[in-house]
């Protein structure tokens, strides 16, 4: 040995200094690469991860897999809700954007589900929101007439607004087809109009002297008056097919002419009264004393009055909650599911000195003394909602992992048959083969969905919802083996003539151990590159029979039953939403899953890869 190679033999902190800063030398790394291809399985994930498409797909799919799978532990999903109201609402959080010329300038704001309506301090009218009521109605054009008068009030109906100037003259723009705009002419001659009201699709007007007039659609709601109770109106409050009136001896009274949830008045309303409020189903009235009172069909709680810390001196009503101000300024809401934050006062606002609120649909607004605006409650939808007003981005989320889940599950079920079937023909061959492959391709004759289709139609139809899904799961996995055994079987074939399968024979090894311990392992690769692709197929089939109304129904979303009311021509044009983002995810995972399945493929294919 000579002294140079002895001075390197004697230094191993030196070497060590080396591989730990600069890497393994060259010999090492030419070493550890021999290794390398002398191991399959890290040879296999060498070749994959080079491969930069399938690595792309897969982090895009795990990505999407995870948060279909966590984000429904935060973001849950009422499978019972609907709200026409909320009715193919337009992506975005922009409901509550008001404007600047609204900070410290607020006189008035009159919200509805969708959109709000604000009156500043110098008469000036802003609309903001979803205020598209349809292709051609917007109430944001607000007309001519409107902004060069001087506004002194206005209300805000679920698809139109009324305006009251100073001179007593109406204006009222939004949805005119079922006479929302045709003021009585006792309205529009009068010139002491007291207040203006709007609900849904009618309006109302109360004059000086206590009477009050009514238009819009009568069928809807009830807008009759008693003529008893004419000229001793002092407030009335919409709810969503009646209204309830304010006297002006301090009384509440049903002053319309049916029968109906709000026509019995609880007792002790004779007098003191002096605020009310409505929601879509309960009517509220607050008493001198600081009592509330509702009554009405409670479907969110409304009845469950809190407790005031102080005495409340205003109330107001949403779509199904109640908002109180109270005498030391604070405020409190309840009733509603709270799934948009309606009922959750902000910090900012229980810490502030509230002067005046203002509240409508899921919304509400609050001024201060010194004139800030604080808003709270629903600000809008990341991916619109569908025509029963549910959010599609919750839903999209937690039907994303029903049909992952029902993929995954039938790609075990068909996995598992198709090892154990094409494992099985492929080795004992003969008479088993023979019967096995008769089966087989009695299987893959079946024209797949239709046969899917019929057998969900006939059984699905006296199971459960849960029973239902299981059932789509067994389906999808009992059908779609056979190409798996079929590969199986060929792969068991060429394996089952080598020395290792004789070797074992001679040694006793059972059969069947034989098969699914020696034998398998080495077609394991054919195995995953194939679970891998069905795993796809399995997703795109459940969702086509979801599709189709044959797979997983509503309300258990899934990405194919949400795009079910996504196949006609007005979804496509007007609401795009409901289509494209259900679709888009679909497509990116099938996509990915391919993209894996095909550099699994190439990854494993010794021959297409050169060292």
């Amino acid at each position: 040995m000579s002294k140079k190679n002895a001075g390197k033999k004697k230094n191993p902190v030196g070497r060590w200094f080396s591989r730990f800063f600069f890497g393994p030398s060259k010999e090492i790394e030419d070493l550890m690469k021999e290794e390398q291809v002398q191991s399959p399985m890290r040879t296999v994930l060498r070749n994959f991860r080079e491969n930069k498409l399938a690595m792309t797909g897969l982090i895009i799919f795990l990505m999407i897999f995870l948060f279909v799978m966590i984000a429904p532990l935060f973001v849950p999903i009422d499978l019972g809700f609907s709200d026409s109201t909320q009715s193919n609402v337009a992506p975005g959080y922009d409901m509550m954007d008001y404007p600047d010329e609204l900070k410290g300038n607020v006189k008035e704001i009159g919200a509805s589900m969708t959109f709000a309506v604000g009156l500043s301090n110098d008469g000036k009218v802003y609309a903001w929101g979803k205020t598209q009521i349809s292709k051609t109605i917007d109430i944001a054009d607000i007309p001519e007439e409107v902004q060069n008068a001087n506004i002194v009030q206005i209300a805000v109906g679920n698809d139109h607004v009324v305006a009251l100037d100073d001179e007593s003259n109406i204006y009222v723009w939004g949805n005119d087809r079922l006479g929302q705009t045709d003021v009585p002419s006792e309205v529009e001659e009068a010139d002491n109009i007291k207040a203006i009201y709007a609900g849904n699709q009618c309006s109302a007007a109360i004059l000086e002297d206590g009477t009050i007039e009514f238009w819009g659609n009568k069928n809807l709601a009830d807008i009759k008056v008693q003529s008893d109770y004419q000229g001793q109106f002092e407030k009335i409050a919409f709810t969503g097919f009646a209204y309830i009136a304010l006297l002006t001896d301090g009384s509440v009274a049903y002053t319309g002419r049916s029968t109906n949830a709000f026509s019995t008045v609880p007792e002790g309303l004779e007098s003191g009264v002096i605020d009310i409020a409505a929601s879509d189903a309960c009517a509220a009235a607050l008493k001198e004393d600081g009592t509330v009172v509702v009554w009405g069909s409670s479907t969110k709680g409304e009845t469950q009055i809190p407790e005031f810390s102080s005495k409340p001196v205003a109330i107001r009503g949403g779509r199904y909650h109640f908002t109180a101000l109270l005498e030391n300024g604070d405020v409190i809401g309840w009733g509603g599911s709270n799934s948009f934050k309606e009922t959750t006062i902000p910090g900012s606002v229980s810490s502030a000195d509230i002067a005046e609120i203002f509240v409508g649909g899921y919304q509400n607004y609050a001024v201060d003394q010194d004139g800030t605006l604080y808003s709270w409650g629903l600000k809008g939808y990341l991916m619109g909602t569908d025509e029963l007003g549910r959010d599609i981005f919750s839903r999209m989320i937690n039907g994303g992992r029903m049909t992952m889940t029902v993929g995954a599950i039938a790609v075990i079920i068909s996995t598992v048959l198709g090892i154990i079937i094409g494992g099985v023909s492929g080795y004992f061959g003969g008479a088993v083969d023979l019967i096995l492959q008769r089966v087989t391709e009695v299987i893959s004759s079946l024209p797949f969905l239709p046969f899917a289709m019929i057998l969900s139609s006939i059984i699905g139809s006296t199971l459960s919802q849960q029973q239902r899904i299981y059932l789509i799961m067994i389906v999808l996995g009992i059908l779609s083996w056979p190409s798996l055994a079929r590969l199986v079987r060929a792969q068991v074939l060429s394996e089952r003539e080598k020395e290792f399968v004789t070797a074992a024979k001679a040694m006793g090894v059972k059969e069947m151990a034989i098969v699914f311990k020696h034998i398998l392992p080495n077609v394991i690769s054919v195995i995953i590159v194939t679970a891998t692709l069905d795993f796809a197929t399995c997703m795109l089939t459940e969702s086509s029979l979801s599709f189709l109304g044959f797979g997983v129904t509503p309300p258990q979303p899934t990405w194919g039953n949400m795009l079910n009311g996504a196949n006609n021509s007005i979804v496509i044009q007007n609401y795009w939403w409901r289509w494209v983002f259900a679709s888009a995810i679909l497509g990116i995972c099938t996509i990915c899953i391919n993209m894996v399945g095909d550099g699994l493929r190439e990854a494993i294919d010794t021959k297409s890869n050169e060292r």
